[in-house]
């Protein structure tokens, strides 16, 4: 009897494990389950795209198709960089990112910054609202509010100060009107991630501060931008990682397309994709290749210079 006891009892705790690990099982399952979308897309519209790559390195021909068209080694890379496309291009695109880096975090993190310091709830919610409004418009809309601000004939900008400027035949005006624009469509969803870190501060901080005898500045500049500093470094190196990448919406839209501002409009997205609306798969295969690697290269150097600056807050 007492051996049937003590068998029973070491049961007990095997079945109740027996139960826990089904239970993990199960949520490994429906973990998994939820995962598998997004794991389908990645792999469809992300990876199997890859084997475009050899397009890079052929002279492609719609009868030879992808596998079937001659190689040519590196002259499509080869005519890419000896056009005189290439510098103005790959000069846009870079000087584009470092003001667009420059010129999003500062303004986001001041935004966050005032939007942390309002009271009232009902202001608050007025104020995120209407700034997040721009970032769900499509580039197509954000585009046809710049042509009614800009036209030559109809735009408010001449009719109010009585210019008579034709802005879409003047390249000089377009560096600050796409940076504004950027930052103008991006600023509400960059600034709510910032809130969202102030947020999370410890508020007895901002208490001890006072009681030190802070100032609202000093509690700013000691204690709510330190806070920000592991976010500022993973949204910087991201953008680091997309220094060749321009918004295809911002730099083609915006400009109408008009081939009077390529000089300060022209992008590596852009210039591919007039590359493929021509047929020239073979050479945009390749900058687009360049594109990538280079991006890959840029994000890797800049999560290393954070690493060694501040280790807690790189990427990996």
């Amino acid at each position: 009897m007492s051996s049937l006891t003590k068998s029973m009892k070491q049961s007990a705790p095997e079945k109740a494990l027996r139960a826990k690990r089904g239970a993990q099982r199960k949520d490994i399952m429906l973990l998994t389950c939820m995962l598998l979308p997004s794991f389908i897309y990645y792999i469809v519209f992300h990876y199997l795209p890859m084997c475009g790559i050899v397009i890079a390195f052929k002279d492609y021909t719609y009868s030879g198709g992808m596998f079937g068209s001659d190689w040519n080694g590196f002259k499509n890379f080869e005519y890419f960089f000896t056009s005189t496309d290439a510098w103005v291009i790959t000069r846009n695109t870079i000087l584009y990112n470092l003001v667009a880096i420059v010129s999003t975090v500062t303004t986001n993190v001041a935004i966050a910054l005032v939007l942390f310091e309002v009271s009232s709830r009902k202001a608050l919610k007025y104020y995120q609202t209407t700034m997040l409004l721009p970032n769900f418009m499509s580039w197509v809309v954000v585009s046809y509010i710049t042509y009614a601000l800009f036209d030559y004939d109809y735009g408010v900008i001449n009719h109010m100060f009585g210019t008579d400027i034709n802005f879409y035949a003047e390249p000089v005006y377009w560096p600050f009107i796409l940076s504004f624009v950027n930052v103008w469509k991006g600023i509400g969803m960059g600034s709510v991630m910032y809130y969202a870190a102030l947020m999370g501060i410890d508020t007895e901080l901002f208490e001890a501060a006072k009681i030190d005898g802070a100032n609202k500045w000093q509690q700013i500049w000691h204690i709510s931008i330190p806070s920000l500093k592991n976010i500022m470094a993973v949204l910087i190196i991201m953008g680091t990682g997309n220094i060749f990448r321009g918004d295809f919406g911002l730099f083609y839209q915006i400009p109408m397309d008009v081939g009077n501002l390529y000089s300060v409009t022209d992008v590596i997205d852009t210039y591919v994709y007039r590359g493929l609306s021509g047929g020239e798969y073979g050479s945009t295969a390749a900058v687009g290749l360049f594109q990538s690697v280079v991006g890959l290269f840029t994000i890797i150097c800049a999560n290393s210079v954070v690493k060694k600056i501040s280790p807690e807050s790189a990427m990996f």
